[in-house]
């Protein structure tokens, strides 16, 4: 089946190839998502009329795209995360949680745009391809760090080294003046 794409497709082809596919393909989902066109000799004549508006569609998103990832570029996404023994994650860093963070952040990407090969599942900083438009695309900057971090540890440790030695800490009953209960 001969169609005349009215979009790009990825691995397909870009607005105004002339493409062949298999029928199923063309009928069920090109022709009727609007990406093409049956390639008939009046329908050549129309999408000529028709180019120059849906280029000037495809340029606007284009600027769009390239905007977004510029603001992409300049966002670091941090995750923390649970480890374990050795730095192990519990789980892993997927694309999802990079979206969900994301958002947080005012930058709304869908999650099947974030390009993993595998998820994430050791801490670290990593480049994130974000593919925003066929020949666009953005790179964000992860870093996964640990929940909680050094800074959880120093607050613990700190009120055992704020007593004096040989000072008894008192108990919650103490210091609210109540008695302590007596057990038999």
């Amino acid at each position: 089946m001969e169609l005349i794409l009215r979009a790009d497709v990825e691995s397909l082809g870009r607005l105004g190839d002339k493409v062949s596919v298999k029928p199923g393909y063309g009928r069920n989902y090109l022709i009727p998502q609007g990406l093409a066109m049956l390639a008939s000799d009046a329908n050549l004549r129309r999408f000529e009329n028709e180019r120059k508006k849906l280029q000037a569609k495809r340029d606007a998103l284009a600027f769009a795209a390239q905007s977004l990832a510029d603001k992409i570029a300049a966002v670091e996404v941090v995750i923390e995360v649970r480890v374990g023994e050795g730095d192990k994650l519990y789980g892993s860093v997927t694309s999802g949680i990079i979206a969900d963070r994301m958002a947080e952040l005012g930058i709304e990407i869908d999650r099947k745009k974030i390009v993993l090969d595998d998820p994430i599942r050791a801490l670290g900083q990593y480049e994130v391809a974000v593919k925003l438009m066929p020949e666009v695309r953005g790179i964000v900057k992860v870093s996964v760090v640990r929940q909680g971090g050094v800074e959880e540890e120093e607050v613990l440790a700190a009120p055992a080294a704020a007593a004096p030695a040989g000072a008894e800490v008192e108990t919650s009953a103490e210091a609210s003046g109540q008695p302590e209960e007596e057990t038999a």
